[in-house]
């Protein structure tokens, strides 16, 4: 199974699961160009592969997330202003790293930390 995220201005609308049949090329590849045709005749609008791996765009899409075109990634939504993109990954990261003390912990922005919090 293949699966194909819809875009409106490059924010993805939703996310479809293709069957294999149906994005195989004449050599019996699989062809992005045959699932985004698919796609577009049985919905129309904008189509772009995605992969739970990872392997296709960086990310899953998920619903309200942006395709970037200049990365070809699939970017989360910003949980907080303060966070930055790792261009790498294309995921947003705190602008400390979460502590590693097997406690549990949440973002404060207004003082951009790690707030523990009481896991009882």
């Amino acid at each position: 199974m293949a699966h194909f995220a819809q875009l409106e201005n490059n924010i993805v609308k939703q996310v479809i699961v293709v069957s294999n049949q149906d994005i195989l090329d004449e050599n019996g590849q699989e062809s992005e160009e045959k699932g985004i045709a698919f796609c577009s005749n049985l919905l129309g609008g904008t189509w772009k592969q995605t992969s739970y791996n990872g392997k296709i765009r960086k990310n899953y899409a998920g619903i309200g997330y942006t395709y970037d075109e200049v990365r070809d990634a699939f970017i989360p939504p910003k949980p907080y202003n303060s966070w930055l993109l790792n261009e790498s990954t294309c995921q947003w990261e705190s602008p400390i790293p979460y502590p590693n003390d097997n406690k549990f912990y949440v973002w404060d922005e207004e003082t951009t930390s790690w707030v523990e919090i009481n896991a009882n």
